[in-house]
């Protein structure tokens, strides 16, 4: 009987763990019943990468997607210990206004559909080695005004990523949903090196796909931003869903 229960409860288990996986994610590249098989072998007590080589790396691709929400400039400096806002606009309005604001409500969209998510500062120690499906900074850019022109949003991934083919589809994947969700325009062509360069990139640990976003330029983008931060959060975290779900999208020309 003690036996009967025990496969009763292992049975119970991994339905309710197929249910999340395939609710949650359902990547292309795995064989559902190679899946099915995996949780079995955890179930039951067996490893299912024993005598198997790059197998356990594979079975990361199967977990619970797991995901890094930074609000840019959020909490203290290590090297001051303050808080740097980032670009402040006559008025006082700050640039980590902006940002807290839409990653509160990115992790909200993103936990509605039971996405685990870290929401995390800006040099929070958590980021040394962070491990995840993917990662997202949240920025906006200058509050002053530089020309007409200085109007829409960039998304950069790092210029040397260890998984250049999943930092690319990531930053693809935002673009192409943040576009659709804003009507701004991808401002190409002032990407700077602090973007590619981006200093989370080189915190996280290197298989970790990560971008960060300029959401738009707080003096001409003013109004949008800080009135429709909906529409804004929503590019994000569909962006994210995208890449997470595997979907289609299409950038034109070169990913930074």
């Amino acid at each position: 009987m003690p036996e009967a229960m025990r496969y009763l409860g292992i049975t119970v288990i991994t339905s309710a763990l197929l249910a999340t996986l395939f609710t949650a994610w359902s990547p292309a590249s795995l064989d559902p019943r190679e899946v099915v098989g995996r949780i079995l072998d955890f179930a039951i007590g067996t490893d299912p990468t024993e005598g198997a080589p790059g197998l356990a790396e594979a079975t990361q691709e199967i977990r619970i997607p797991r995901v890094g929400i930074i609000a840019g400039h959020s909490g203290p400096r290590p090297d001051s210990g303050l808080v740097d806002p980032g670009a402040i606009c006559d008025d006082g309005l700050t640039e980590l206004e902006i940002n807290q604001a839409i990653a509160d409500l990115v992790v909200q969209n993103l936990e509605a559909v039971d996405v685990i998510v870290d929401r995390l500062d800006e040099f929070d120690t958590d980021l040394d080695g962070y491990r995840a499906s993917t990662l997202v900074s949240i920025h906006s850019d200058a509050c002053f005004y530089i020309n007409d022109q200085a109007t829409g949003y960039k998304v950069s991934r790092a210029v040397d990523s260890a998984v250049p083919d999943l930092a690319r589809r990531l930053a693809t994947c935002v673009i192409d949903r943040y576009e659709r969700a804003t009507n701004l325009r991808f401002h190409r062509g002032s990407i700077t090196q602090d973007m590619t360069q981006y200093h989370t990139f080189y915190e996280i640990h290197n298989q970790t796909p990560a971008v960060i976003i300029e959401t738009g330029f707080l003096y001409l983008d003013r109004e949008f931003l800080t009135r429709e931060p909906e529409k804004v959060a929503k590019g994000i975290s569909d962006g994210i869903l995208c890449f997470l779900n595997n979907e289609p999208a299409n950038v034109l020309g070169e990913i930074q």
